[in-house]
């Protein structure tokens, strides 16, 4: 992987695949570049696409504190780094990341996001704010493995699942990020979108979810799309959290081919 150097000094790590103009996967909780690896191969015959290492996780580095400004200032390097202008898909909290940085002024060219994890609400604001008091308590007392099993709770993983997870090579992988949930949940905030900030983002934004999805999941999607002034919203039979590359690389690649004929066009 090669490494850009962010505002404050901080090496993110980064891979490029494909040719044609520049995408940029943003990953969710979690998430490394591996994970998206299988959908940037699936898009890579129309766009040269970029999956990293967000902050914190994998192969980049964590300079501290955390503030979101520093992870837009990430995302602006790689922006900066394939030519200045790019398209983004966020899944999960990277969704967030990815409509925050448009609203702060990124050239990020069309948006496009998979399920954003907000709860609106007076009640999912509540729910929030007791996930974010249980999950700094856990972090502060040096329990990374309760970290991460508090997330997988929350998100609707069944306990005799995350049990054997424990039990799985792949956990400390997982152990290694915990801390980074602690940064997801800053992007999120109290947990409901920033309608107002939001309607500021005017370039055409797909908002995805999957058909199998938990309500609420389905629910949050629609009302964000209702938010955005150009926003297209999309369901995927059949999908979940989970979501399958194959599933969504043919909706992507319309998406984003679709607006760059439209530039040229222009």
């Amino acid at each position: 992987m090669d490494k850009t150097l962010s505002r404050d000094g901080t090496l993110i790590a980064c891979r490029r695949r494909g040719e044609g103009p520049p995408l940029i996967l943003v990953g969710g909780e979690l998430s490394t570049a591996a994970a998206e690896a299988p959908l940037a191969s699936l898009l890579a015959p129309g766009f040269d696409v970029v999956t990293y290492d967000r902050r914190g996780r994998g192969s980049s580095g964590d300079s501290g504190p955390y503030a979101v400004e520093r992870e837009i200032e990430d995302l602006a390097a790689l922006v900066t780094a394939v030519g200045g202008r790019a398209s983004v898909f966020g899944l999960g909290a990277g969704g967030a990341l990815a409509l925050e940085a448009r609203t702060a002024g990124l050239p990020v060219d069309q948006p496009a996001v998979y399920e954003p994890p907000y709860t609106p609400g007076p009640s999912g604001v509540r729910f929030t704010a007791c996930c974010t008091a249980r999950l700094h308590r856990t972090l502060s007392a040096g329990d990374r493995d309760g970290a991460v099993e508090l997330f997988l709770s929350v998100t609707g993983v069944p306990a005799d699942v995350i049990a054997r997870m424990r039990r799985a090579p792949l956990w400390q992988g997982l152990v290694s990020m915990a801390q980074t949930l602690a940064y997801d949940d800053a992007l999120l905030g109290d947990g409901a979108f920033p309608a107002e900030r939001f309607a500021s983002v005017t370039a055409r934004t797909l908002v995805v979810c999957g058909g199998s999805s938990p309500a609420h999941a389905r629910l949050s999607t629609r009302a964000l799309a209702d938010t955005l002034p150009r926003a297209r919203h999309r369901t995927l039979t059949g999908q979940t959290r989970e979501l399958a590359p194959q599933a969504v690389a043919p909706v992507l690649t319309e998406f984003f081919a679709r607006d760059i004929y439209v530039r040229q066009a222009s």
